[in-house]
């Protein structure tokens, strides 16, 4: 496997809080940088994406999560990709972006735990290889923001970091959008010094951006 690592940020929409009883209705993901264990590169993470929309695996949702996405499941249930082709798509996308890179793919998302669970359910489910990221390659940007701000989980949320870590991009909820607006906060918070440390270890001094 490859020292090199890249990136890929990962949005979720989904119509209820777990997968199985409740259904992913779609699912973007950005290549946003490459690290080789010296040297972080940044990728306009508007160029490499995926993006997927798919038909609901079971009957039940929450009207309130359903109403977040602006979707609608009679529609996906016509027109969404079913989601054994969506998934084994979204896989090769990965492995092909991986391939691109010489590197070993890294699921970036935040929080981890809601995106992650959802995605690594489908695969395992769905997709004939199963995950392209293991089942434990990810990072998620609320435990990095809050390790190098030396704060709390409970104090990194989006209105309490700095201004100048967030992006520009408006959160529209459209899965694709979301992600690509994430890589920015993620490229954000690997140039971002910290609040108690002067230099990241991880990410080192002199970061490149394209």
């Amino acid at each position: 496997m490859s020292r090199r690592e890249v990136y890929i940020s990962v949005d979720v929409e989904a119509d209820g809080p777990i997968p199985g009883p409740y259904s992913m209705l779609s699912f973007g993901m950005s290549a946003c940088g490459t690290f080789d264990g010296h040297e972080f590169r940044s990728a306009d993470p508007a160029e490499t994406t995926f993006y997927a929309e798919l038909q609901p695996v079971s009957d039940d949702y929450v009207p309130e999560a359903l109403a977040i996405s602006g979707l609608d499941r009679d529609q996906l249930a016509a027109e969404g990709r079913e989601p054994g082709e969506a998934m084994s798509a979204a896989a090769d996308w990965v492995k092909a972006v991986a391939a691109s890179a010489d590197a070993s793919p890294v699921l970036v998302a935040y929080p981890l735990g809601f995106d992650w669970m959802f995605l690594y359910w489908y695969w395992t489910r769905f997709a004939q290889d199963g995950s392209p990221f293991g089942h434990s390659r990810h990072l998620d940007l609320k435990s990095m923001y809050a390790t190098k701000a030396g704060t709390s989980i409970v104090r990194s949320t989006k209105r309490q970091m700095p201004a100048e870590l967030l992006s520009d991009r408006p959160h529209t909820h459209n899965a694709l959008d979301d992600a690509i607006e994430q890589a920015e906060l993620f490229h954000h918070l690997v140039r971002w010094q910290g609040a108690r440390t002067g230099h990241d270890p991880t990410f080192p001094r002199g970061a490149e951006a394209i």
